[in-house]
């Protein structure tokens, strides 16, 4: 038990001074995660005025803050979390289990059910410290996330996604790749050295199996 509390103890120090954290809270951002996704679309361009967009796994709602900023008020901007989350200016918020169908349906109902130009996933699962278990299920999520992606983007969208790299990534990854038309790893310096996240960047989807 003296392990585990040394552990957290050491855990909220690092949380506490890290400069993303601070950062965020002078700013006024949920999290320090906007950052991360502020780098990757400073790099590659994804997510602009009037496009649509839906972010899976949202709460707190840090990424949901700045790509609602960007699609502006001519985007449309859906979060969706099983979790809740404060409400946002022009973000509309479903919570639920997206995989259920009743959730689904009120996402797509939100979009007007209309394809999507861009599915955010920055989900994660609740890590228990050891790779055997917390990969398999880090995996599970994003290919959850892969499949809304696939069967809601429309032809020449994009896919962001939080992976780690472990079994199963290369397949996945190699899978992506059969279906957009480019597809880059990103390591965003408000990522922490030592995680195996890497953000996989895909567009120009083509609908392909």
């Amino acid at each position: 038990m003296g392990k585990k509390k040394s552990s957290s103890r050491a855990w909220l120090k690092e949380h506490h001074d890290d400069v993303y954290v601070q950062r965020a809270q002078k700013e006024g951002y949920r999290s320090r995660a906007v950052y991360k996704l502020m780098e990757i679309n400073e790099k590659d361009r994804i997510i602009r005025s009037g496009m649509s967009v839906l972010d899976l796994g949202s709460a707190p709602g840090g990424w949901s803050q700045v790509a609602g900023e960007w699609v502006g008020a001519h985007g449309r901007m859906v979060a969706s979390d099983i979790l809740p989350m404060d409400t946002l200016p022009d973000v509309r918020f479903v919570q639920g289990d997206f995989t259920e169908q009743e959730t689904y349906n009120r996402i797509m109902a939100a979009l007007n059910n209309q394809p999507l130009d861009v599915v955010l996933s920055d989900m994660a699962p609740n890590m228990s410290g050891l790779t055997e278990v917390d990969q398999p299920r880090a995996m599970y999520l994003v290919e959850l996330a892969t499949e809304l992606a696939t069967t809601s983007l429309a032809p020449g969208g994009a896919f962001i996604a939080k992976v780690f790299q472990g079994e199963g990534f290369e397949a996945w990854f190699r899978e992506i790749r059969g279906r957009f038309t480019r597809v880059v790893s990103r390591k965003p310096a408000a990522s922490r050295p030592r995680s195996r996240e890497v953000y996989v960047v895909a567009s120009g989807f083509n609908g392909e199996e």
